[in-house]
């Protein structure tokens, strides 16, 4: 299985030009606000008004870091599907493995789910 992660400090982000791919391939129309903000553009719902409610974040993709759709954004645009603070990398995990994403001032990786108490 594919598992999308980013392998530098910063944080996982996508570029603009891989955001507007992967809601384009997701069938997602939106319309495109450009802004000087460091994350990117601002990216709303086609024919609505612009508001909190059709905003599209990137956040909402992030926990699908297997998603088929991001993995193919990623695997097309390389090194330029990365966001500002991003270095986004495809790790393999052998399928039927649990696994989750550990993270460390943005840097992550992969680790086998297992048991814990406290």
């Amino acid at each position: 299985m594919k598992i999308v992660i980013n392998t530098d400090f910063g944080g996982f982000s996508l570029s603009d030009q891989a955001f507007e791919l992967l809601l384009t391939r997701k069938s997602i129309k939106f319309e495109v606000e450009e802004t000087d903000s460091f994350i990117g553009n601002a990216y709303y719902l086609a024919n609505r008004p612009h508001t909190d409610a059709t905003y599209i974040s990137q956040y909402e993709f992030y926990e699908q870091r297997n998603d088929p759709d991001l993995i193919a954004v990623v695997e097309q645009l390389g090194e330029a599907a990365c966001g500002r603070y991003a270095n986004l990398k495809i790790v393999d995990v052998p399928d039927g493995v649990e696994w989750h994403i550990c993270e460390y001032d943005g840097m992550e990786h992969i680790a086998e789910k297992h048991r814990t108490w406290q």
